[in-house]
């Protein structure tokens, strides 16, 4: 029997690389010469870049960048002739950021422009970058700064470009920017379809996560749209703009870059297709399977892309009410891992025991059906 373990990560427990190790053991356990191959994949969000680099076999080398308070920091990046791929939130992550400073209208990005011209003059092709998990909400000026771009107040003094100047900007230089070559494409993985600005874009959306007042909710998402309706009026309708906090919309409007599905680029990247062909059963899962995971999270992207025939299971932390009736998107069944009624730090800290006694669960279930 051939199962593709393909999960996703488990938020703040674990990677998709142990989650799928652990399944993996489960199913050892129960199911005599199995034969489990291990995909684990992510869709954008935090922890993506991670489990590509796992699949492909990347090296990663750092480079020194700004860092998000202004000092020199290195940054990492995972290469592969002339494919590289990195995360933001290694650099402006909320897990980089001590809470007591977390304001995202002062964290600098400067460093995720600064690694895109490393990337280019290394001769890099192919530049993939993951954006969720940041803790910044600057609309992407910082990006622009570190390619290069300059801003100006209405006194001709240099802004730092954060979120704060965005309220101040009134002239924009472009000298000493690199003009992006055109043999070099940036793509952007994104898990998120907000727009850049109104009540569903970053800062109504994602604002709150990071930091942000409430209260300055308003003014920021004003200060953002006034200034891409200026510079750029057409990434105020794009889909997925707002994800990064603006990250994805500094991206496109001043590299070039294009926004893509997360996991559909993923799956491609691993060859999941390809390598799926002769599974007998398929294995997806994320921290907690919600109606929010149908709108092309991990789990369904995994599911939509299996052949049909094949069937696919979903082992999940938790389970949410509003969950369609099973099977939905190619998912025949769907099961929690959760063993007692315990703090969620204790289920966090369990869960690849957890996760590996499931899958024993499930493996004695399909030993009983082939004895």
């Amino acid at each position: 029997m051939k199962i593709v373990i393909a999960p996703d990560s488990f938020k703040e427990s674990l990677p998709a690389k142990q989650v799928a190790e652990a399944i993996k053991r489960g199913f050892e356990k129960a199911i005599p010469n199995v034969e489990c191959l291990l995909l684990p994949v992510g869709d954008g969000g935090e922890g993506t870049v991670d489990a590509i680099k796992s699949s492909l076999g990347l090296e990663e080398k750092r480079v020194q960048v700004t860092g998000p308070f202004g000092d020199e920091v290195l940054m990492s990046y995972f290469q592969k002739g002339e494919l590289a791929l990195f995360e933001v939130a290694n650099l402006v992550g909320l897990a980089e950021i001590p809470f007591e400073k977390r304001n995202p209208l002062k964290i600098q990005t400067k460093g995720v422009g600064q690694l895109i011209l490393h990337l280019i003059e290394q001769g890099i092709k192919d530049i993939y970058v993951g954006v969720g998990g940041t803790a910044s909400n600057d609309g992407g000026i910082g990006i622009a700064s570190g390619l290069g771009y300059q801003f100006y107040d209405k006194n001709g003094i240099v802004l730092q470009a954060n979120g704060q100047s965005l309220f101040d900007i009134r002239k924009i230089s472009r000298e000493g920017v690199l003009q992006i070559p055109s043999d070099v494409h940036i793509k952007i993985l994104a898990d998120v379809t907000n727009p850049l600005c109104g009540p569903h874009g970053a800062t109504f959306t994602f604002g709150k996560q990071k930091g942000l007042d409430p209260s300055k909710f308003q003014e920021v998402d004003a200060a953002i749209k006034d200034f891409y309706s200026k510079i750029g009026p057409e990434i105020l309708k794009l889909d997925g703009a707002g994800a990064g906090g603006g990250i994805a919309a500094g991206l496109c409007a001043f590299a070039g870059a294009e926004i893509v599905s997360g996991i559909q680029t993923c799956l491609d990247l691993i060859n999941f297709d390809q390598k799926v062909t002769d599974a007998d059963l398929v294995i997806v899962g994320e921290g907690r399977l919600d109606l929010q995971s149908l709108a092309g999270k991990a789990p369904i992207g995994v599911a939509k892309r299996t052949p049909r025939g094949v069937p696919v299971l979903a082992i999940c932390g938790s389970l949410s009410e509003d969950l369609p009736p099973l099977p939905f998107e190619n998912i025949v069944a769907a099961f929690s891992i959760l063993e007692k009624s315990e703090p969620l730090e204790d289920s966090l800290k369990n869960a690849a025991t957890y996760l590996e006694n499931t899958a024993a669960n499930i493996g004695q279930i399909l030993s009983l059906k082939q004895s």
